[in-house]
């Protein structure tokens, strides 16, 4: 693809190594947070629900309280794995005739669905699922966390106190969705100045921030209040009023049924080792596929090759094509499915503990700022997880009450033949399974590092199209043209190309975290 970039840069993030906790994120400040509860004794779980909260303040357009996720643990002591999903779903309260097909031909963010009147569900009140991460939290900490709520809540808050900092990639962030932004006032005020991205000063002594007192104010009272204060008191009573006055259909029921839910993660053997991913409605379904699909045709030795890289686009390719033909929460079909993929703003964080308790962490609001709407009172920016699903009625993907959202997110926790345990996942929509398999592959194929995460990659969830780093050796690009409608790009920050993902992995008693070179915030932290 064109460019005006430079040829001769050079970017390197050297992965952090410690015998205590790791925490991996695409903020620093965030896995800072999630370091010092580690370092104050915490489990590997009080360290996600920290760094979650405090994701909220720090990057509030990729994930926060307002939106969904999934998690794959493994607990040392019991040598067991586990999945808590907390996915969203549509309102029970939702009409699917508010929801008019309008004529217009596709929708506007890059779904293969017909457009919907006004584009309700992609932006504002009406394209809000049920929003799932606090019940994520809340039922992780209810089972493993030694730390107290508040304690791990309260960090976030004090974060929201001091404003949301601008910098060059705030203002990058915020100018991409600053159309839809200004149509609603909550939000203008949270993210814009005088209906414009805020930018950051040049003098040195000066900074912008964004007020988020109404945040902070959400914030504290959740830390005192609990977690069901978010679904069953007045803060879910606030939520739902503020979305209901404001035309939307998310009301307090809606919000006292949702529950998180533990279930068994899927386990797909692959090198004498295996890997643990999420089941039914997210991404694992189809990396079981690629992997099988590789054990069978790839012969690794010494180092990825041009051949291997050929094997990773054809079964990606295979993959993905087995995952569009079928889709949606039906019966049947919830390891099949998945949606052609608007580029979405997730975010991925991985953790380790000094006792070898692992995580890896997905959550997204679907779109960056999900819905785009803040809600007035709260100051939570909420999801837009109607978009997941086709308008068109009598798909297996239909829009209607209750129904949970497809999501392409995929974490996993790769277990070696040799003992080594690796948590890995990304963010960047359809881009994320190519990522994490190719991360695990060299793992498990080739007995890399962390330093892997330098390794250049491919991209093959673009139909017959595959993206190749610039960086590859010259026979590798040679043979991925020869095959396949090949294109080329080097790393950047926006907009992905290639998806950002967040790793650690524990060998023996050693711990070690990387995070994706390119994605200016991202770093591994250990604790002090």
């Amino acid at each position: 693809m064109p460019h005006q970039f430079s040829l001769n840069q050079t970017i390197r993030k050297p992965a952090v190594t410690s015998k205590g906790g790791i925490v991996a994120s695409q903020s620093r400040r965030a896995a800072e947070v999630g370091a010092q509860v580690l370092a104050a004794g915490g489990d590997c779980v009080d360290a996600i629900v920290a760094t979650t909260f405090a994701l909220n303040v720090l990057e509030p357009w990729n994930s926060g309280i307002g939106g969904g996720g999934a998690m794959v643990l493994y607990r040392a002591k019991e040598n067991r794995y586990e999945v808590i999903d907390y996915g969203m779903c549509a309102p029970q309260s939702l009409r699917t005739a508010d929801y008019p097909l309008s004529g217009e031909g596709a929708a506007s963010d890059l779904f293969p669905w017909p457009r919907v009147k006004d584009d309700r569900n992609i932006h504002g009140p009406g394209s809000i699922a049920v929003p799932g991460v606090v019940a994520g939290m809340e039922e992780a900490h209810r089972r493993y966390a030694k730390l107290p709520w508040k304690d791990l809540v309260a960090p976030a808050a004090r974060l929201a106190g001091e404003g949301l900092l601008v910098d060059w990639w705030t203002t990058v962030t915020i100018a991409g969705s600053a159309a839809d932004l200004r149509r609603y006032p909550a939000s203008a005020a949270a993210y814009l100045k005088d209906g414009l991205p805020p930018t950051a000063p040049w003098g040195i002594k000066a900074e912008t921030r964004l007020p988020q007192d109404a945040l902070k104010a959400t914030l504290s009272h959740l830390a005192d209040a609990g977690p069901r204060n978010f679904y069953q008191g007045d803060l879910a009573r606030s939520i739902a009023s503020d979305i209901k006055a404001d035309g939307g259909s998310l009301s307090v029921e809606d919000l006292a049924a949702f529950r998180a839910h533990v279930r068994e993660p899927l386990a797909i053997p692959y090198r004498e080792g295996k890997v643990l991913a999420t089941p039914e409605l997210t991404a694992g379904p189809t990396m079981a596929h690629a992997l099988r699909l590789l054990q069978q045709s790839l012969t690794p030795a010494g180092a990825p090759d041009a051949g291997a890289y050929v094997e990773y686009a054809l079964a990606l390719q295979a993959a993905f094509s087995e995952r569009l033909k079928d889709m949606g929460d039906a019966d049947g079909k919830r390891s099949l499915g998945a949606e052609y993929l608007a580029p979405a703003c997730t975010t991925h964080f991985s953790v380790v503990d000094r006792h070898g308790n692992i995580a890896a962490v997905t959550q997204t609001l679907l779109s960056s700022f999900g819905s785009r709407y803040v809600t007035p009172h709260s100051g939570i920016t909420m999801n837009n997880g109607i978009m997941w699903f086709d308008p068109t009625p009598g798909t297996t993907n239909s829009l209607a009450p209750g129904k949970r959202c497809l999501c392409n997110y995929t974490p996993v926790i790769a277990e070696t033949k040799d003992g080594k345990r690796l948590a890995v996942g990304a963010s960047g929509g359809r881009r994320i399974l190519p990522a994490v398999m190719q991360l695990v592959s060299f793992a498990m194929d080739y007995g890399m590092d962390l330093d892997a995460i330098h390794q250049p990659r491919i991209d093959a969830s673009e139909g017959a199209v595959v993206i190749g780093d610039a960086r590859l050796p010259a026979e590798v690009r040679k043979a991925l043209a020869a095959r396949f409608d090949y294109e080329e790009s080097r790393l950047q920050a926006v907009p992905q190309k290639f998806a950002f993902p967040s790793v650690v992995m524990r060998e023996g008693a050693v711990n070690s975290g990387a995070v994706e070179i390119f994605q200016p915030w991202a770093d591994a932290v250990a604790e002090a």
